[in-house]
């Protein structure tokens, strides 16, 4: 990886790793809906000029359904279960449980019709995983944090479904698009929550929940997009998608530095499982690889250097589709 590859992976991990902290300091005074509101409508405001004068709208519009599908499992209901469980949960389990997301990607590409033959290897990931997930919740946890461990789990499920909408039903869109009309319908839902449930604080937040606010929207969502995608074009979308293993520690360090929150054995121990898991999840068999790497062969590529430049463009949006993951 080049120097700058490794300044953008460490960018990427620390702003999709902090988020648990600043949701954490910002739910002690603000209405997670209200939290959700302010957030997404900010990234908005950034993220929709840039995309309109791209000419990214009108192309993801045409794609409302899964849209709207996608932006509920990715952004609606995950941003206001997350907030709403760090009401209860330290910031650094949240941000372990959600490292559980390619266990459950598993079971969803089951459902959606598109499932994995799994080897030895990958139900053994699959049962530390589940192993990880276990350590944390019934060793670092009381009885009465489990409805919040619910929440996070739906957030995990959510996660794990939207890129498979995006797939399945929206392949090759731009991610800027895609990403800035999530972040608006969002906005344009929690307004009228916010406004029958009378969740605007009674009176202006501190300022440390300003700077969580503003961070949580500027650097968190819109700054961390723009970073994916120079991540994706400087070392290919593979190799990108691995900063997912370095966000939980973030927030473990995070939440302990900033927050005083306990790292316990248990805690360590559930997250080198369900980093384990996660790994032998996703390893194939050596045969798959090479029947794979042989019709990667076999593949025509195209002539034309502008059409090259085009479908690695295509390749660089659509695996970026994923905002901030909290």
């Amino acid at each position: 990886m080049t120097r700058r590859g490794i300044i953008l992976f460490a960018l990427l991990g620390v702003t999709w790793g902090i988020p648990y902290l600043l949701i954490k300091i910002a739910v002690g005074q603000l209405d997670p809906a209200m939290l959700v509101l302010v957030r997404t409508a900010l990234a908005a405001v950034i993220l929709l000029p840039i995309a309109a004068a791209k000419g990214q709208i009108m192309p993801v519009l045409r794609h409302w359904r899964p849209l709207i599908a996608f932006t509920l499992a990715e952004i609606i209901v995950p941003q206001f279960l997350l907030s709403s469980a760090e009401e209860r949960l330290p910031s650094s389990t949240t941000g372990l449980l959600i490292a559980a997301v390619p266990l459950v990607g598993v079971g969803v590409a089951f459902l959606l019709g598109r499932p994995e033959r799994l080897t030895p290897v990958n139900w053994l990931g699959l049962a530390l995983g589940l192993a990880g997930v276990a350590a944390l919740v019934g060793f670092t946890l009381s009885g009465s944090d489990l409805g919040a461990v619910g929440k996070v789990l739906v957030v995990v499920v959510g996660y794990a479904l939207a890129p498979a909408i995006i797939a399945k039903w929206m392949p090759g869109l731009p991610g800027t698009g895609v990403t800035a009309l999530g972040f608006t319908i969002t906005a344009i839902v929690y307004a009228p929550v916010v406004a029958a449930t009378h969740a605007w604080p009674a009176a202006w937040p501190s300022t440390s929940v300003d700077v969580s606010m503003v961070l949580l929207a500027v650097v968190c969502s819109a700054a961390a997009f723009s970073i994916m995608v120079a991540l994706v074009g400087e070392v290919g979308p593979v190799r990108a998608t691995t900063v997912t293993y370095v966000n939980p520690a973030v927030a473990l360090v995070a939440g302990a530095v900033v927050l005083a929150e306990p790292i316990t054995g248990w805690s360590v121990a559930g997250f080198a499982l369900i980093l384990a898991g996660c790994y032998l999840t996703a390893v194939r068999g050596p045969v798959r690889l090479a029947l794979r790497r042989v019709s990667t062969a076999r593949r025509p590529r195209p002539a034309d250097p502008a059409a090259q430049v085009s479908e690695s463009q295509a390749c660089q949006d659509s695996a970026i589709l994923k905002p901030s993951r909290s």
